[in-house]
Protein backbone atom coordinates (compact mmCIF):
# COMPACT_ATOMS: atom_id res chain seq x y z
CA UNK A 1 0.00 0.00 0.00
CA UNK A 2 1.57 3.57 -1.13
CA UNK A 3 -0.13 7.16 -1.27
CA UNK A 4 0.65 9.06 -4.57
CA UNK A 5 2.03 12.11 -2.53
CA UNK A 6 2.95 12.78 1.18
CA UNK A 7 4.75 16.20 2.76
CA UNK A 8 5.99 16.12 6.48
CA UNK A 9 5.03 18.33 9.17
CA UNK A 10 5.09 18.64 13.06
CA UNK A 11 1.62 17.85 15.35
CA UNK A 12 0.56 20.29 17.52
CA UNK A 13 -2.81 19.48 19.49
CA UNK A 14 -5.78 17.15 18.50
CA UNK A 15 -8.92 19.12 18.71
CA UNK A 16 -11.37 16.42 18.08
CA UNK A 17 -11.77 12.79 16.71
CA UNK A 18 -11.26 13.80 13.34
CA UNK A 19 -9.33 16.34 13.24
CA UNK A 20 -5.88 18.14 14.61
CA UNK A 21 -3.93 21.32 14.31
CA UNK A 22 -0.53 20.70 12.34
CA UNK A 23 2.53 22.81 11.23
CA UNK A 24 3.11 22.03 7.40
CA UNK A 25 4.91 23.81 5.00
CA UNK A 26 5.50 26.34 7.67
CA UNK A 27 2.19 27.39 8.54
CA UNK A 28 -0.07 25.91 11.24
CA UNK A 29 -3.76 24.91 9.81
CA UNK A 30 -6.20 22.11 10.73
CA UNK A 31 -5.61 18.95 9.05
CA UNK A 32 -7.68 15.59 9.35
CA UNK A 33 -7.52 12.13 11.92
CA UNK A 34 -7.75 9.43 9.69
CA UNK A 35 -8.61 7.54 12.72
CA UNK A 36 -11.20 7.58 15.41
CA UNK A 37 -9.05 5.88 17.86
CA UNK A 38 -7.25 7.52 21.38
CA UNK A 39 -3.74 7.45 19.79
CA UNK A 40 -2.77 9.16 23.05
CA UNK A 41 0.56 7.60 23.09
CA UNK A 42 1.13 8.78 19.14
CA UNK A 43 -0.32 12.10 18.75
CA UNK A 44 2.29 14.01 20.83
CA UNK A 45 2.77 17.70 20.74
CA UNK A 46 6.08 18.31 18.38
CA UNK A 47 5.97 14.76 17.00
CA UNK A 48 6.99 14.54 13.09
CA UNK A 49 4.15 13.99 11.21
CA UNK A 50 3.24 12.77 7.79
CA UNK A 51 0.39 14.06 5.81
CA UNK A 52 -1.36 13.62 2.36
CA UNK A 53 -2.86 16.58 0.59
CA UNK A 54 -6.57 16.42 -0.25
CA UNK A 55 -7.60 16.64 -3.84
CA UNK A 56 -11.39 17.16 -2.81
CA UNK A 57 -12.75 20.83 -3.47
CA UNK A 58 -14.40 22.07 -0.92
CA UNK A 59 -13.11 20.28 1.79
CA UNK A 60 -12.49 22.44 4.94
CA UNK A 61 -8.92 20.34 5.37
CA UNK A 62 -6.61 20.51 2.99
CA UNK A 63 -4.09 17.60 4.34
CA UNK A 64 -4.61 13.95 5.93
CA UNK A 65 -2.50 13.17 8.95
CA UNK A 66 -1.55 9.01 7.95
CA UNK A 67 1.63 8.81 9.81
CA UNK A 68 3.65 9.81 13.44
CA UNK A 69 7.55 8.95 14.43
CA UNK A 70 7.40 7.56 17.71
CA UNK A 71 10.45 6.33 18.95
CA UNK A 72 12.32 6.83 16.05
CA UNK A 73 9.85 4.58 14.14
CA UNK A 74 6.86 5.40 11.45
CA UNK A 75 3.62 4.56 12.76
CA UNK A 76 0.82 4.51 10.59
CA UNK A 77 -2.60 5.71 11.89
CA UNK A 78 -4.56 5.76 8.74
CA UNK A 79 -7.52 3.64 9.39
CA UNK A 80 -8.50 3.12 5.93
CA UNK A 81 -5.07 1.85 4.91
CA UNK A 82 -5.02 -1.76 6.78
CA UNK A 83 -7.82 -3.04 4.34
CA UNK A 84 -5.32 -1.80 1.58
CA UNK A 85 -2.59 -3.69 3.02
CA UNK A 86 -4.20 -6.62 3.90
CA UNK A 87 -5.78 -7.52 0.45
CA UNK A 88 -2.50 -7.33 -0.69
CA UNK A 89 -1.42 -10.06 1.86
CA UNK A 90 -3.94 -12.63 1.55
CA UNK A 91 -3.88 -12.83 -1.55
CA UNK A 92 -0.17 -13.58 -1.21
CA UNK A 93 -1.69 -16.14 1.54
CA UNK A 94 -3.85 -17.35 -0.55
CA UNK A 95 -3.01 -17.76 -4.38
CA UNK A 96 -5.51 -18.13 -6.90
CA UNK A 97 -8.16 -17.17 -4.96
CA UNK A 98 -10.50 -13.99 -6.30
CA UNK A 99 -11.03 -11.44 -3.31
CA UNK A 100 -14.12 -9.04 -3.06
CA UNK A 101 -14.41 -6.21 -0.80
CA UNK A 102 -16.92 -5.46 1.58
CA UNK A 103 -19.19 -8.70 1.39
CA UNK A 104 -22.13 -8.85 3.15
CA UNK A 105 -22.90 -11.80 5.63
CA UNK A 106 -26.06 -11.33 7.88
CA UNK A 107 -26.10 -7.86 9.20
CA UNK A 108 -22.28 -7.15 9.02
CA UNK A 109 -20.26 -5.88 5.70
CA UNK A 110 -17.02 -8.25 6.06
CA UNK A 111 -13.47 -5.92 4.84
CA UNK A 112 -13.08 -9.17 2.89
CA UNK A 113 -14.22 -11.58 0.75
CA UNK A 114 -11.77 -15.03 -1.26
CA UNK A 115 -13.17 -17.71 -3.03
CA UNK A 116 -11.67 -20.15 -4.95
CA UNK A 117 -13.00 -23.96 -5.51
CA UNK A 118 -12.43 -25.61 -2.19
CA UNK A 119 -12.65 -21.69 0.19
CA UNK A 120 -14.84 -19.42 0.82
CA UNK A 121 -13.08 -16.91 3.34
CA UNK A 122 -14.59 -14.15 5.19
CA UNK A 123 -12.16 -11.96 6.66
CA UNK A 124 -12.49 -9.03 8.73
CA UNK A 125 -9.40 -6.45 9.24
CA UNK A 126 -8.80 -4.62 12.28
CA UNK A 127 -5.78 -1.95 12.09
CA UNK A 128 -3.63 -1.81 15.54
CA UNK A 129 -1.46 1.17 16.38
CA UNK A 130 -0.83 0.76 20.55
CA UNK A 131 2.02 -1.18 20.96
CA UNK A 132 3.57 -1.44 24.94
CA UNK A 133 6.43 -3.08 26.07
CA UNK A 134 6.46 -5.26 22.88
CA UNK A 135 2.62 -6.11 23.27
CA UNK A 136 0.50 -5.09 20.13
CA UNK A 137 -2.74 -4.43 22.00
CA UNK A 138 -6.22 -3.87 20.52
CA UNK A 139 -8.75 -2.26 20.61
CA UNK A 140 -7.43 1.50 22.01
CA UNK A 141 -11.47 2.41 22.95
CA UNK A 142 -14.46 0.51 23.08
CA UNK A 143 -15.79 -0.80 20.10
CA UNK A 144 -19.36 -2.64 19.46
CA UNK A 145 -19.26 -2.69 16.26
CA UNK A 146 -15.87 -4.78 16.62
CA UNK A 147 -17.70 -6.81 19.16
CA UNK A 148 -20.76 -7.81 16.62
CA UNK A 149 -18.03 -8.07 13.39
CA UNK A 150 -16.67 -11.16 16.14
CA UNK A 151 -19.70 -12.69 16.22
CA UNK A 152 -20.93 -12.63 13.04
CA UNK A 153 -17.81 -14.19 12.19
CA UNK A 154 -18.58 -17.31 14.01
CA UNK A 155 -22.03 -17.38 12.61
CA UNK A 156 -20.58 -17.19 9.13
CA UNK A 157 -18.22 -20.13 10.40
CA UNK A 158 -21.28 -22.57 11.82
CA UNK A 159 -22.77 -21.48 8.22
CA UNK A 160 -20.37 -23.50 6.53
CA UNK A 161 -17.68 -20.47 5.73
CA UNK A 162 -14.38 -19.90 6.73
CA UNK A 163 -13.58 -16.96 8.71
CA UNK A 164 -10.51 -14.81 9.92
CA UNK A 165 -9.92 -11.73 11.83
CA UNK A 166 -6.60 -10.26 10.66
CA UNK A 167 -5.10 -7.78 12.79
CA UNK A 168 -2.48 -5.85 11.26
CA UNK A 169 0.19 -3.90 13.61
CA UNK A 170 0.45 -0.93 11.52
CA UNK A 171 4.54 -0.67 13.04
CA UNK A 172 7.34 -2.76 13.31
CA UNK A 173 7.80 -3.52 17.30
CA UNK A 174 5.63 -5.71 18.09
CA UNK A 175 6.39 -9.23 19.37
CA UNK A 176 3.26 -10.49 20.23
CA UNK A 177 -0.59 -9.39 20.43
CA UNK A 178 -3.35 -9.55 22.79
CA UNK A 179 -7.03 -8.07 23.14
CA UNK A 180 -7.10 -4.96 25.54
CA UNK A 181 -9.46 -6.93 27.90
CA UNK A 182 -8.75 -3.90 29.76
CA UNK A 183 -10.48 -1.46 27.55
CA UNK A 184 -12.81 -3.30 26.13
CA UNK A 185 -13.29 -6.50 28.03
CA UNK A 186 -16.59 -7.59 26.16
CA UNK A 187 -14.60 -7.53 22.76
CA UNK A 188 -12.19 -9.71 24.24
CA UNK A 189 -14.83 -11.99 25.50
CA UNK A 190 -15.79 -11.75 21.61
CA UNK A 191 -12.77 -12.73 20.65
CA UNK A 192 -12.03 -16.16 22.78
CA UNK A 193 -15.63 -16.92 21.36
CA UNK A 194 -14.75 -16.97 18.37
CA UNK A 195 -11.78 -18.20 18.26
CA UNK A 196 -13.73 -21.31 20.04
CA UNK A 197 -16.10 -21.31 17.24
CA UNK A 198 -13.45 -21.79 14.91
CA UNK A 199 -12.26 -17.97 13.47
CA UNK A 200 -8.90 -18.25 12.34
CA UNK A 201 -7.13 -15.19 14.92
CA UNK A 202 -4.43 -13.51 12.84
CA UNK A 203 -1.85 -11.09 13.02
CA UNK A 204 0.89 -9.82 11.20
CA UNK A 205 3.16 -6.44 11.71
CA UNK A 206 4.01 -4.06 9.02
CA UNK A 207 7.13 -2.47 7.29
CA UNK A 208 5.72 1.23 7.28
CA UNK A 209 7.56 3.93 5.45
CA UNK A 210 6.81 7.98 5.01
CA UNK A 211 4.51 6.78 2.14
CA UNK A 212 3.97 3.41 2.36
CA UNK A 213 2.72 0.24 4.63
CA UNK A 214 3.34 -3.02 3.57
CA UNK A 215 2.64 -6.25 5.63
CA UNK A 216 5.39 -8.06 6.80
CA UNK A 217 6.11 -11.00 9.61
CA UNK A 218 3.49 -12.70 11.47
CA UNK A 219 3.46 -12.01 14.83
CA UNK A 220 1.47 -14.50 18.25
CA UNK A 221 -1.64 -14.05 19.31
CA UNK A 222 -2.34 -14.53 22.90
CA UNK A 223 -6.13 -14.32 23.29
CA UNK A 224 -5.76 -15.01 27.66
Amino acid sequence: MRYDRVTGGVFLSRLSRFSARAIVGGCEQTVHVKNTGRLRELLIPGAEAVLCPSDSPGRKTAYDLVAVRHDGRYVNIDSQAPNAAAAELMVRLYPGCALRREKVFGSSRFDLYLEREELRLFTEVKGVTLVRDGTAFFPDAPTERGRKHLLELAQARSAGYAAAVLFLVQRDDALCFSPNRETDPAFADALAEAAAAGVEVLCFDCEVTADSMTARSPVPVKLN
